[in-house]
């Protein structure tokens, strides 16, 4: 199956990235672990069955940390800015500047926070809309972690959406079934929000680039 595989992801600069981590971990400590957790989550991609990946990136990667590692896998990806104002608009317009750029293909949607996804399991992800017009993966904190839409114009469902609140998942559920999809359900995975957080992602995972510099904060 040939799809979208679109990360939203940000710039892990040190003093804006992952700030909840500190402390216990510096701003540096922090951004390198937000950087690890992108660069895992790219490398992830990148070997995914039928993927075509588009990444839509804010910040600024000549401050970022890794910055120039970062950069080197983007160039394996097509790059779209983020736009819009509020993290919900962002998220709409990225699937809909996703679909302009691959028109008919759908689209599976990740984030940055959650580096122990496989080429596997985001496969899987994406061959459940076979049979759904949309899947939905909730995350342990009450958020999700991927959104998959056949039809990726209805990612317009997201805007006015509360983000990153302990019922964003259900309200997102909520706004996609009033425009009358009847989402499938992903695994539920823990994404990276703070060190407890962080620490376990670790220990499912602890073979990436994430694991490395989590056990620097230990």
């Amino acid at each position: 199956m040939t799809f979208c595989l679109l990360i939203v992801a940000k710039a892990p600069v040190p003093g804006f990235a992952k700030t909840r981590l500190c402390p216990p971990a510096t701003p540096e400590q922090a951004a390198g672990i937000a950087a690890a957790s992108l660069l895992d989550t790219l490398e992830a991609a990148l070997l995914t069955p039928g993927a075509r990946v588009v990444v839509a990136l804010t910040g600024e990667l000549g401050e970022a940390t890794r910055g120039e590692e970062i950069a080197a896998l983007l160039e394996r990806t097509a790059v779209i800015p983020q736009r819009g104002n509020g993290f919900d608009v962002r998220l709409a317009n990225a699937h809909a500047d996703t679909a302009a750029g691959h028109p008919g293909l759908p689209v599976l949607q990740i984030g940055m926070d959650t580096p122990q996804v496989t080429p596997d399991s985001l496969a899987a992800a994406a061959e459940a809309l076979a049979t759904e017009d949309a899947v939905l993966g909730l995350a342990e904190d009450g958020g999700w972690w991927a959104l998959g839409l056949m039809d990726p114009s209805h990612a317009k469902a997201l805007a006015g959406v509360p983000m990153s609140s302990a019922d964003t998942g259900r309200e997102t559920l909520r706004a996609l079934t009033d425009v009358g999809l009847r989402p499938g359900t992903l695994p539920t995975l823990s994404d990276v929000d703070t060190m407890a957080d962080a620490w376990r992602v670790a220990a499912a995972a602890p073979h990436g680039r994430f694991a490395r510099a989590v056990a620097e904060v230990r």
